[in-house]
């Protein structure tokens, strides 16, 4: 009698152990959703940075708020994406924003473009993507 349990009960953890090593192919929704949340991450990456760099005591809150917003997105994107391809668009993302501030650094143009668009994307991540999937179709 137990070897009759015993044998269904190897093969669910067998195919459990395989399924976890599969990995997918995210959509071409998930692809778009994923570049504006890295596009967030790298954002929050920024402005968190910029605080902390200002050493302004006062100002430490809303830098650690910036990072766990980022820290939040990458999460976010790697349920879509391996490690690997996140960490790659995530530092393509932070370099091509860098490269798009003013010579003082001012994070002005970053914030208009990125604080509102973000703070929804993380909010309600799941209405964004069903944007995309509807966009991609």
């Amino acid at each position: 009698m137990r070897v009759k349990f015993l044998m269904p009960a190897l093969i669910l953890v067998s195919f459990g152990s395989i399924a976890q090593e599969v990995e997918l192919t995210p959509s071409p929704a998930e692809i778009e959703f994923n570049k504006e949340v890295l596009a967030c991450a790298a954002y929050y990456q920024i402005a968190s940075d910029a605080i902390s760099n200002m050493n302004a005591p006062q100002m430490q809150a809303v830098g650690d708020r910036l990072k766990q917003s980022g820290l939040d997105a990458v999460t976010l994107a790697k349920k879509y994406q391996s490690e690997s391809e996140v960490n790659a668009i995530l530092a393509q993302q932070v370099a091509a924003q860098q490269a798009s501030l003013p010579s003082n650094k001012n994070l002005g143009g970053l914030m208009g473009r990125y604080k509102t668009q973000c703070q929804s994307l993380l909010a309600n991540p799941q209405k964004r993507l069903d944007y995309w999937v509807m966009a991609t179709m």
